[in-house]
């Protein structure tokens, strides 16, 4: 019997599957179904593996993953971080406010650091329980959410406008960091690496290609080196910034519901698996029977297309357990 991580496997090499695969970002929604808080999650590598298996078997996902929250990084570098219990955890410091805080900020190792060492333990526990047979994505902060989540998202887009010498120098720290931290997670266990860069929705293209483009372009090329994957997840509308993405040769990219996803393919080309993208929103209020005939409207758009049923973003924490399931059971009966 073919695994999961086998037909993953296949959906990279173009390989025709009797079915999409079916991932969903999940966080807040896995703590709650598997009867903990987020703040456990987020800061419990075993109850954050043991929450995304039990969704796992639950919902017949075709893949786990570590992400949990923005600040994994942003801690490492020196931030102190307030977890809550049934919230997104806090960051409490601004680590950047001003040239010199940029200049002397210095690489942590991912190792000695109580968060990022959190995620990389997760990577072992997920290949401990799963043996293999299931695709493990880590996660890391893009280079420009993370200068956000040190500075401030307002006071990282006016370095953006005002000084490119600082933004530069403070953008190469960050990604000097993510590399180290996909590393860790690849080592560890992780079959692909999910980047988040979710401010990039919110700057125009020429900001994109300016500052962001080729930096995206050296940790897909750094993480294809390591013998793993690479999936991007930018929340929001990002059609103007497609015709840029789709030169960087990123493995899979995650599409929220403002885009159209048959047009996206177009863009970013057939190598590329789309993954999405039907509202969070829509899933978490709708019925059963309208999410199974949204669901099975999108896979006959996608049809023939390298694609994995998503929603747009992270599965809200209210949304029904027979809704997410209706998605499951949908995706069965679509072709």
């Amino acid at each position: 019997m073919i695994t999961k991580k086998e037909q993953y496997q296949k959906l990279l090499n173009g390989e025709q599957l009797s079915r999409p695969l079916f991932r969903p970002i999940l966080m807040h929604f896995a703590a709650r179904f598997h009867g903990t808080t987020y703040a456990k999650f987020a800061s419990d590598y075993k109850t954050l593996v043991e929450s995304n298996i039990r969704c796992l078997e639950h919902f017949d996902l075709d893949a786990v993953s570590l992400i949990s929250d923005p600040y994994r990084e942003t801690s490492a570098f020196g931030a102190r971080i307030e977890y809550v219990p049934e919230g997104v955890p806090k960051c409490l410091d601004k680590i950047i406010v001003n040239a010199d805080d940029v200049m002397y900020l210095k690489l942590p190792d991912v190792y000695k650091c109580e968060r990022t060492l959190d995620r990389i333990n997760g990577a072992a526990y997920f290949q401990q329980l799963l043996k293999g047979t299931v695709p493990v994505g880590g996660w890391i902060e893009g280079p420009l959410a993370e200068a956000c989540d040190l500075a401030g998202v307002g006071e990282m887009l006016m370095f953006l406008m005002t000084d490119p010498d600082l933004s530069n120098v403070l953008l190469d720290k960050c990604l000097l960091l993510a590399k180290d931290f996909a590393k860790a997670q690849v080592e560890a266990g992780c079959d692909f690496i999910g980047m988040g860069d979710a401010i990039c929705s919110q700057i125009d293209t020429d900001t994109y290609d300016f500052y962001v483009r080729d930096r995206h372009l050296e940790l897909v090329e750094y993480i294809h080196s390591l013998g793993a994957q690479v999936k991007l997840h930018i929340c929001g509308n990002i059609e103007h910034l497609l015709p840029s993405i789709s030169g960087l040769n990123f493995d899979i990219v995650d599409l929220d519901w403002q885009v159209d996803l048959p047009k996206a393919a177009l863009i970013l080309g057939e190598k590329v698996v789309i993954k999405g993208n039907i509202n969070p929103v829509f899933i978490q209020d709708s019925t059963p029977e309208k999410i199974e005939v949204a669901v099975q409207d999108l896979v006959k758009k996608m049809n023939g297309k390298k694609f994995i049923l998503s929603a747009g973003c992270e599965i809200t924490v209210n949304t029904p357990v027979e809704n997410l399931l209706s998605m499951s059971k949908a995706l069965k009966l679509a072709l």
